[in-house]
């Protein structure tokens, strides 16, 4: 009664009831916590407060709650450090109450020690379910003191001297430069890349925290580092062929962008702008949780920088997805595997901020699942992550979403023992696309085992019939024609067909799986009916196969 007479305004009455309620039992801690909090917050008579607050503990000295309530008044008196011994007492009986986190961050604030009032703001949001009053006021008080801090010199001291520490491991300086006109937030250049003495990250000043961006630039060196230093780290590289793969794929968005009278360059563009930004989330986001772990882990007074930075990137990813425009002109599979790596960083930024904007990407039940699904994954590998296993899940998610054969991850070593600058590597794919005339001891090994394992065999039966159903399937076709679908799949195949897998497509013969012999059945009589010359280089041991297959469909 005391409590509902309380809540309705009459404090005396309330009081009253409290009195006959403590007449009865004088030891009833709920009774006298609330004569304490109508003394404290109605009657403004802290001393009285703390003497029903004083018997309340007493009565239940486990009571976080009353402790909290204490701290509360005593704050409100000035009396910081005796409120402090009231409130980390009520933590220690209780951590998860989010209004003892929010106060003490009050109390930090008014000590000028903002990296722990920003600490128990974050606690306080963390452990508070209810999304109440007080969450918004953590959350604004987080916020707040984020800002502050990040308007001093702090986050350049933290990258400057994490900058030399990775000079001396790598033996290569790195200079940091401010670069408004690139296209993401921020990017690391390593020197072996374009031929110079010196690693460079640039930045994007424009972002919140900045100095956050050079960091997680500067961790994804050091993780590149110790890879090497174990001879495992790899690279993420794709080829004009895998593009070209891509945006044949676009095909209808392309239409409808046509229709749309949007000029061919543009569409040229945003195709081109499709691959590598859908590129960029396959090789980062696996990446970037293991790096953001290591920030949030190694760099405490990083933190405030970080929090911002990333809340700034995940709405930036919100609005990508999201945005009615993107929405409409996006391909609806591609935005929905977007989607999905996003929603992987904003689970991981609620964990370590506990800000929950996953709701805001607007989300199949079924692209929260795969998302939660591969955070798990990640959880697996985070305590104890060994040097380059980080690729296993770029691999992995990619083979997921079916996102594999937009790229490859190769082996540093064997890759640049190909040619010292990238730009030579591109060339030479451009001019040998089909990778016959490279020598390779990995994919020669890899022949030499399919060659012999197809001799063992004897007249290998399946692709002989395939080979019958091709010549059928070609033999009214224009040479033109054949000579593309032959292309098409020497360029499909230059990372080798597997006779055991069976949903191999063709892009020019719509509507059509393909198992691996009947692929490579396709694949020997396409380029014999139109280059005949090219097939020996093709090192497919079916020439019996073939003239028995001519016997069968001159029949």
């Amino acid at each position: 009664m005391g409590q509902i007479l309380s809540d309705e305004g009459d404090q005396e009455q309330a009081i009253n009831c409290l009195i006959d309620a403590l007449r009865w039992d004088s030891k009833n801690g709920w009774a006298l916590l609330m004569m304490g909090n109508i003394f404290a917050k109605y009657k403004d008579d802290i001393p009285t407060a703390m003497k029903y607050y004083d018997q309340s503990l007493v009565a239940n000295p486990e009571d976080n709650i009353t402790l909290n309530n204490i701290g509360a008044n005593l704050m409100q008196q000035g009396k910081l450090e005796e409120a402090k011994k009231y409130f980390w007492e009520a933590i220690r009986i209780n951590d998860k109450y989010p209004n003892t986190h929010y106060a003490l961050g009050m109390i930090a604030e008014k000590e000028n020690d903002l990296h722990s009032a920003l600490h128990s703001s974050i606690q306080a949001i963390k452990n508070n379910k209810n999304k109440d009053i007080l969450f918004q006021n953590s959350l604004k008080q987080a916020f707040d003191f984020a800002w502050r801090i990040c308007e001093t010199d702090e986050g350049k001291k933290i990258f400057r001297e994490y900058r030399h520490k990775l000079e001396f491991e790598g033996k290569t300086e790195i200079d940091i430069i401010k670069d408004t006109e690139i296209p993401t937030p921020a990017k690391l250049e390593f020197a072996e890349n374009y031929n110079r003495e010196k690693h460079i990250v640039k930045y994007n000043s424009n972002y919140p925290a900045y100095e956050h961006l050079i960091m997680h630039e500067l961790v994804h060196l050091e993780f590149v580092i110790e890879a090497r230093k174990n001879q495992c780290n790899l690279l993420f590289v794709s080829n004009p062929k895998q593009k070209a793969d891509f945006i044949r794929g676009l095909e209808p968005t392309v239409k409808r962008l046509h229709k749309m009278g949007i000029p061919e360059d543009s569409i040229a563009q945003y195709c081109s702008s499709l691959f590598e930004g859908l590129n960029s989330q396959v090789f980062n986001t696996p990446v970037d949780l293991f790096i953001e772990h290591y920030l949030y882990a190694e760099f405490l007074e990083l933190r405030p920088f970080q929090f911002l930075s990333l809340y700034a990137m995940i709405k930036e990813g919100v609005k990508a997805v999201t945005d009615k425009k993107s929405v409409d002109l996006s391909p609806r599979d591609i935005l929905s595997k977007s989607k999905i790596y996003n929603l992987v960083n904003a689970i991981q930024f609620k964990e370590l901020y506990g800000m929950d904007l996953i709701k805001e990407f607007n989300s199949t039940s079924t692209e929260l699942k795969q998302a939660n699904e591969f955070y798990e994954e990640y959880l697996q590998y985070k305590e104890d992550k060994e040097p380059a296993e980080e690729y296993e899940l770029v691999k992995n998610w990619a083979e997921d979403l079916k996102l594999d054969k937009n790229f490859e991850l190769v082996n540093e070593i064997e890759y640049r023992s190909k040619g010292d600058d990238i730009d030579e590597l591109l060339a030479s794919i451009e001019k040998d696309p089909f990778d016959v005339e490279t020598i390779d001891p990995l994919k020669e090994k890899e022949m030499e085992k399919f060659q012999k394992s197809q001799a063992s065999i004897g007249l290998n039966m399946a692709v002989l019939m395939f080979m019958v159903d091709a010549l059928k399937f070609f033999e009214e076709m224009p040479k033109a024609d054949i000579e593309k679908i032959a292309f098409e799949i020497a360029m499909q195949g230059t990372q080798g067909y597997s006779p055991d897998k069976k949903d191999y497509r063709i892009h020019s013969i719509p509507g059509k799986t393909y198992s691996g012999y009947h692929i490579l059945a396709y694949y020997y009589i396409s380029w014999e009916l139109s280059n005949p010359e090219m097939v020996s280089k093709l090192n497919l041991p079916y020439e019996k196969e073939y003239q028995m297959a001519l016997t069968l469909y001159n029949k």
